[in-house]
């Protein structure tokens, strides 16, 4: 490889890196990870019954499969 493609792949690697970090910043300010307890909330309702069905229904599935 020559340097001018060398160049052209850094530069653009560092461009694409901003615009991330930018964006990243961007979700941080306005709030978009803030819903800690989400993911805590839909594990305390899920009960034993439909996760006996989930699993029956992936096992159904899974045999069809094959």
């Amino acid at each position: 490889m020559n340097t001018t493609m060398v160049a052209v792949m850094l530069a653009t690697s560092i461009v694409i890196g901003l615009i991330g970090l930018i964006a990243f910043l961007w979700g941080l300010k306005s709030g978009q990870f803030d819903d800690e307890k989400k993911m805590m909330q839909g594990v305390l309702f899920d009960s034993e019954e439909d996760l006996r069905h989930a699993a029956r229904d992936n096992s159904k599935k899974n045999s069809k499969d094959n």
